[in-house]
């Protein structure tokens, strides 16, 4: 049977998603129960114990279809959005719910309990939560759930960005996290999910599948001074996007941050780690 990327493939060795029955082996096929994220962010492990590494993160209102429960909190799923496969805290994830009408289009906001500011909020939702806003009152959106979020914070689901550089720009400073998609942490990566989505673009999770997929490569991939506003450079397990002619934005670990720099820059301290530049994408309209 051919090789599927594990990444997001729902197949283990003792289980796997009914429709990939003849597909892939596995000892069972499980039809999926669909759950709805119901935290402002869970986290996404490859192995079901708070302590195991980060895959991605997936934020609140995304679906994802459940396969298996561990019995002891932890759920194995995918998630409907990027296609990723792991372990999510099951507390994180509830019923579906009304499907979103808006998303959060700010960096990060405030659902409060009431109609009043200078109540403590009960929640803060990161960029691309998604919502199901029944009403507004005032100049507050009101939830199907009863919290109340800063009209001004959210957009409707159909709105999007037009400018993804400007949405990576905004996420200058924020700390450098693996498996991160939320300005309390990222990877680079994440960055280009997150400000792809932004503006309506789909886009895998992480830098090698990005690679691949995301826009259509470069020709000439040395000549750096061709490089436009928004064209993305790949490394090794790495990629960042460029500014314009000189600069680019990426979430690093050299700065363990999101930072702009000079592409020369970039380019002279990658091949002193021994980490060629692979290539270039560029998304034309």
């Amino acid at each position: 049977m051919r090789a599927f990327d594990p990444r997001v493939t729902p197949a283990r060795a003792d289980l796997a998603a009914k429709h990939l029955e003849g597909k892939v082996a596995a000892a069972r096929f499980v039809e999926g129960r669909l759950r709805e994220v119901i935290e402002p962010q869970a986290p996404l492990r490859h192995e079901p114990r708070s302590d195991a590494p980060l895959c991605t993160e997936a934020l609140k209102g995304e679906r994802v279809t459940v396969y298996d429960s561990n019995g002891e909190g932890w759920a194995w799923g995918q998630l409907a959005t990027d296609g990723y496969v792991g372990w999510l805290p099951e507390n994180a994830l509830g019923a579906p719910g009304t499907l979103a009408s808006h998303k959060v289009a700010v960096l990060r906001t405030f659902a409060f309990p009431g109609p009043s500011i200078k109540m403590p909020p009960v929640e803060a939702l990161p960029l691309g939560a998604r919502l199901a806003i029944a009403r507004s009152q005032d100049r507050m959106a009101v939830t199907q759930s009863g919290g109340f979020i800063p009209a001004a914070h959210l957009a409707p689901i159909e709105v999007n960005e037009s400018d993804f550089v400007a949405v990576a720009e905004r996420f200058l400073g924020v700390p450098y996290l693996w498996g991160g998609k939320t300005v309390l942490g990222l990877d680079c990566s994440g960055l280009v999910q997150i400000a792809l989505s932004a503006c309506g673009i789909p886009c895998p999770r992480d830098s090698d599948m990005q690679e691949e997929s995301v826009g259509a490569p470069v020709a000439t991939v040395g000549e750096l001074s061709h490089l436009k506003r928004g064209d993305f450079v790949f490394w090794k397990g790495h990629v960042a996007i460029v500014r314009d002619g000189t600069s680019l934005v990426h979430a690093n670990a050299f700065h363990m941050a999101v930072a702009i720099e000079s592409i020369a820059d970039v380019v002279k301290r990658s091949r002193a780690a021994g980490s060629e530049l692979t290539s270039v994408r560029r998304i034309t309209p």
